[in-house]
């Protein structure tokens, strides 16, 4: 049995920000109820049980979204990891993270973290320019608040990763944002690309232009590489990605395979859908509460989801870009805007610096 990824949405797309660019409240408003609330105790422990179940004591991963997941509570999450405890009779090697806006974070949350190795992927933009989007319900930057959030985990020794939204502005000011990075010792980026609504095709600096992501992408692999022949290397997601296929190796991220993957989305009230991009009506594959991980993942939506996103055009599979580019990244992405013209410029313009990382 493969090991289990379980994505968990503990409250539902609740959230105490107003981000200018929220991803999820777009895919909410796509659905006939919106907002589940939070976990229940009783969906919790149905889902913890099949997940184990369906391991059969491979490893587990549960990893914690929203909305702002921190909204469930401390004491939501102490409980999901009593009864994992409890339940976890085959002993599978069980891992735990979760994505937050920072703003929630204290001591206590730190502290908790840090007990259960929890990897945290705290949302920073950039400097205090690039994070403008990041607004409050008043419409407040929250950039000192996850300024300090990010201190504090660090002094808890907590792990984590940043995660920057990819605006055209950040793609236009990626030098200035990855310098600020640096300078504030992070050294666990990940960049992801800013989705106009469903059907939306309106253009804004919010959302980045053909042109500006070669530049982003160009200019950040340069960057990514001299850091590296330095002995200074900053991990930087989907480069890491993009050097483990052009050595040959399986991509980690999901998207950057050149088809779906599985992967169960668990909503609040115990909706599965098959990706965090697709929770809505159309993509529900059942409730946890009354089918199994098996039963789910060969329902017929499922698989229909999954050979849907192995579709690509026939000039893919003879482009030489192919091997790395795998027909664009995420199917959600590819859906958004072709951003194929910006992937053949940056492979022509930085394929001697891919070949320094083979004496790695």
């Amino acid at each position: 049995m493969p090991p289990l990824a379980v994505l968990i949405k503990p409250a539902s797309g609740l959230c105490n920000l107003r981000c200018a660019y929220c991803f999820y409240h777009d895919v909410t408003e796509h659905r006939e109820t919106a907002q589940f609330g939070c976990m229940t105790q009783e969906t919790a422990q149905a889902l913890i049980e099949k997940a184990l179940a369906f391991a059969d004591g491979e490893a587990v991963s549960f990893a914690f979204q929203g909305g702002e997941p921190l909204i469930a509570g401390l004491d939501y999450f102490r409980g999901f990891l009593r009864i994992v405890g409890e339940k976890n009779s085959k002993k599978s090697r069980v891992s735990y993270s979760i994505q937050t806006n920072g703003t929630l974070l204290d001591a206590d949350w730190a502290r908790f973290f840090r007990a259960h190795r929890f990897l945290v992927g705290l949302s920073l933009d950039g400097n205090a320019k690039a994070h403008r989007f990041r607004t409050d319900a008043n419409g407040e930057s929250t950039w000192h608040a996850v300024i300090n959030a990010a201190a504090l985990l660090e002094k808890h020794g907590v792990e984590f990763n940043i995660l920057t939204v990819l605006t055209g502005w950040c793609a236009e000011h990626i030098e200035e944002v990855y310098r600020f990075f640096r300078t504030k010792g992070f050294r666990h980026l990940q960049f992801i690309p800013c989705l106009r609504p469903f059907g939306d095709e309106s253009e804004s600096e919010m959302y980045m232009t053909v042109p500006q992501y070669a530049q982003f992408l160009i200019k950040l692999f340069r960057l990514y590489a001299r850091d590296y022949a330095r002995g200074q290397y900053t991990s930087v997601r989907q480069l890491d990605n993009f050097v483990r296929l052009y050595l040959g190796q399986q991509p980690e991220q999901c998207g950057m395979a050149g088809h779906c993957m599985y992967q169960f989305v668990i909503e609040g009230n115990g909706n599965v859908y098959p990706c965090d991009f697709y929770c809505t009506d159309e993509w529900l594959l059942g409730s946890i509460r009354e089918m199994d991980f098996k039963a789910l993942s060969e329902s017929e939506t499922a698989q229909s989801f999954l050979q849907e996103s192995f579709q690509q055009r026939p000039e893919c599979r003879v482009c030489r870009c192919y091997p790395i580019c795998r027909g664009g990244g995420c199917k959600r992405s590819r859906a958004d805007r072709d951003y194929c013209a910006a992937y053949k410029e940056f492979f022509q313009a930085c394929e001697p610096l891919f070949r320094q990382f083979e004496k790695r």
